[in-house]
């Protein structure tokens, strides 16, 4: 599992109060019982605590899966220059 991967796996567990243990790559947010709006509170943590904004194409919180998820956000920091 790589550590970006763990880390939005911590930032969901905590924000939707469940175990970590019952995520995986190809669960839904709406899967693991997140709400639409605590689905967005998922993502505005995600994006602060890795200092990116996700575009809207990649946050499809209906249907989009958490392995999705973890794509857009490594591709977001393979876009940031370096040091930010």
């Amino acid at each position: 599992m790589s550590k970006v991967q763990q880390e939005t796996f911590d930032i969901i567990a905590k924000q939707a109060k469940i175990d970590i243990e019952s995520i995986t790559p190809q669960s839904t947010l709406k899967d693991l019982g997140i709400a639409s709006l605590d689905a967005i509170e998922v993502i505005f943590d995600i994006e602060e605590h890795f200092n990116i904004n996700l575009p809207n194409e990649d946050t499809d919180l209906e249907n989009g899966t958490v392995g999705h998820l973890v794509e857009a956000i490594e591709r977001q920091l393979a876009q940031k220059p370096a040091g930010e």
